[in-house]
């Protein structure tokens, strides 16, 4: 089997057979040091897309192991029933923006346990 002049050389070719080993085939390209794609392609974005329409900053919440299991039953139950993942991002968000577009006026409330009351009655009792 003969072996290519670029496979002698020690260069390498990608399957258009073209030379893919840096500098020799940017050269002949007028001194652009980047690839083709690098040249053509927006940059690579990493992790998952975007799910966000509008600006966003990560907090971190303390929350008790109650409340996290809670959530997550939460969003096991509705995957089961319509088969669409809800985060429990998702159920605190949902939350806030309700409550903000309500018409519950909270800033008599002293404590932690007067909201749970006020929202409580507003709400009723969740039952499982």
């Amino acid at each position: 089997m003969k072996a290519s002049s670029s496979a002698r050389s020690g260069a390498r070719a990608n399957y258009h057979g073209n030379p893919t080993d840096g500098q020799a085939n940017r050269q002949d390209r007028g001194g652009d040091l980047r690839s083709h794609h690098e040249a053509n392609a927006e940059p690579k974005k990493r992790g998952r897309r975007p799910s966000h329409t509008e600006h966003w900053t990560k907090v971190t919440v303390v929350l008790f192991d109650r409340q996290i299991v809670f959530l997550d039953r939460l969003g096991a139950d509705i995957r089961a029933a319509s088969g669409v993942a809800i985060s429990r991002a998702h159920v605190i968000r949902a939350l806030i923006d309700a409550l903000s577009e309500s018409d519950l006026d909270l800033t008599g409330t002293r404590s932690e346990a007067d909201l749970k009351a006020i929202l409580t009655a507003r709400l009723g009792r969740y039952r499982v």
